[in-house]
């Protein structure tokens, strides 16, 4: 018989279910029970206001932390309660409805939340070999620790930092710095590490066999590898288009490392980007 997925909701009440995959603890924890334990499996998040923290651990469930910001002193929400006069003399009563949702299906766990006027700080827990996908919009920074999978990363306002990872990544970061630390990397696997604004440091093995594709527009490029630049037809600058106008296109820079491989893609506008030997 196929396993359906459960889902179980974090609101102000207690919800009770038969299902024991799943339990919840005081110390405002969510464990998931993997339906492979010991396999690998994936982890899926996307927050609109919050920072999602992801750690390895040797553990075979999935366990999600969480915990909401905000007080009584906020000022958007002293302004608000100065504006209701209909709450005048009465006592405001916290919400601490998030809307979390996780659900579990053949080892691949999604996380959502529907806060929108909150900010939620998820710290999530999860077996050594496991893929993640990560996104959150504002006031928060994304951590990854110790994983090892395929890493695909977003976040729009803030720091994305994966430290002692290993397998594949692919970052990207508007306004925030991309640091990144990769123990192990996947062969002949591509990766990309972008910014709009902020810098970008990469460390990578240094054995590590791959061509890089570089560009800074308003920054530096440094490393401690040995690359041998490579030039044709991809650093022509300009292109005939319509009406015998010409067109610039952006200059990238290319490179081989230990001979080449797969390419790794350094985009940074405002900011330097670092490419980094691990010995």
């Amino acid at each position: 018989m196929k396993r359906l997925p459960y889902i179980v909701l974090i609101t102000l009440l207690i919800i009770v279910t038969t299902n024991p995959v799943v339990a919840q603890n005081e110390n405002k924890n969510l464990t998931v029970a993997l339906s492979k334990p010991g396999q690998p499996g994936s982890l899926k998040v996307d927050l609109l206001n919050g920072s999602i923290k992801v750690t390895a651990h040797s553990g075979k469930d999935v366990i999600i932390g969480y915990s909401g910001r905000g007080n009584d002193d906020d000022d958007d929400r002293k302004r608000d309660r100065q504006n209701d006069a209909t709450a005048n003399g009465l006592r405001r009563i916290p919400n601490n409805n998030f809307g979390l949702e996780a659900s579990e299906e053949n080892n691949q766990v999604v996380v959502r939340t529907n806060s929108f006027n909150r900010d939620i700080d998820l710290d999530i827990k999860v077996p050594r070999d496991f893929s993640v996908k990560l996104s959150t919009l504002n006031n928060g920074k994304i951590i990854v620790e110790g994983v090892n999978g395929e890493l695909e990363i977003s976040n729009l306002n803030d720091d994305i930092r994966l430290t002692d990872v290993s397998g594949s990544v692919v970052a990207n970061t508007l306004n925030g710095d991309l640091q990144v630390s990769l123990r192990k990397i996947t062969p002949n696997v591509p990766m990309a590490f972008s910014s709009m604004n902020g810098k970008i440091d990469v460390a990578l093995p240094a054995n590590a066999k791959f061509a890089t594709k570089m560009k800074a527009d308003n920054g530096e490029i440094y490393s401690d590898f040995e690359m041998n630049f490579s030039k044709g037809d991809k650093e022509k600058e300009m292109m005939k288009v319509g009406g015998n106008k010409n067109m610039k296109l952006d200059k990238w820079l290319y490179g081989l490392v230990n001979g080449g491989g797969p390419e790794f893609m350094f985009k940074n506008f405002n900011g330097n980007i670092y490419i980094r030997k691990i010995k």
